[in-house]
């Protein structure tokens, strides 16, 4: 599959019709125990790291009462907004440029939270879900799926490394270089090299984008905060690797996708 940035610098499509194409496939992960009704019918939808809003649009097509997608890229904005005037979806989604660990809504504004990778991503994924359960109304459900970091392309690289497992292999030092060399060339190359690369304190440059999320630490997570999940699968790579998937040792490597539901009122009662 050719990684979205690559079309759209090749003109093929925006990143928010990507999005909007790749929308059912959010939801797939749902579907063995929730209808798409369940999640979305009527409901109050907040899209956690919606991106350029074709996620988030999706969602509005398919039954959604209204999405609300928050993302901390500003140029997302408009991209979101003229694809939602080109769907005639205007009325049913805002999009809202804010950092997801300090939302401004109010206690119990969404009835469904969907963050479809977006978990990896987060600065802060422990105050991200504080806020996510803050908003979320009684009976409401939080969707969260994400690759763990350890999946073969779990480094977000694959816009121009195309190697399963680079990540465990390189360094971040060499992977840092390696990716600057590669997008040079590339129209939006100080862009690409901006969105997933920073410097830290001590002037030491890394990849911002990514949090290193793994099914351990995800779990670890869940477990200090008292979480007790109504649904959580580790879908694996292929289904020839469901065995791998489930050994502890390896299943960081061999699962494709960490899918988990919390219902409100799922924390288990501190003792």
């Amino acid at each position: 599959m050719v990684h979205p940035f690559n079309l759209q610098n090749d003109g093929s499509k925006t990143y928010a019709q990507w999005q909007f194409e790749m929308g059912e496939r959010t939801l797939l992960f749902y579907l063995q125990k929730y209808s798409i009704d369940d999640m979305l019918e009527g409901k109050q939808v907040l899209d956690i790291g919606c991106g350029a809003g074709g996620k988030s649009l999706y969602f509005a097509k398919m039954g959604a009462g209204y999405v609300t997608g928050v993302d901390v890229v500003e140029k997302y904005e408009d991209e979101s907004n003229s694809l939602a005037r080109e769907l005639s979806l205007s009325d049913k989604f805002k999009f809202v440029l804010a950092d997801a660990s300090k939302l401004t809504f109010e206690d119990e504004s969404f009835d469904t939270i969907i963050m479809n990778d977006a978990m990896e991503h987060v600065g802060d994924p422990e105050a991200v879900l504080d806020e996510c359960l803050r908003v979320l109304c009684p009976g409401g459900r939080i969707f969260i799926n994400f690759p763990p970091y350890n999946h073969p392309f779990g480094a977000h690289l694959s816009d121009v490394i195309a190697i399963p497992y680079v990540h465990m292999f390189f360094s971040r030092k060499c992977l840092i270089e390696a990716y600057k060399y590669l997008v040079k060339d590339l129209p939006d190359a100080n862009e690409r090299i901006n969105f997933r690369i920073s410097k830290d304190e001590g002037g030491r440059e890394y990849f911002s984008y990514i949090n290193e999320m793994t099914i351990k630490r995800f779990n670890k997570i869940l477990k200090n905060k008292n979480i007790t999940p109504a649904y959580y699968k580790l879908a694996p790579l292929r289904g020839y690797f469901s065995l791998f998937a489930r050994l502890p040792v390896l299943r960081e490597m061999f699962v494709k996708m960490v899918v988990c539901v919390i219902e409100n009122g799922e924390r288990r009662e501190e003792n």
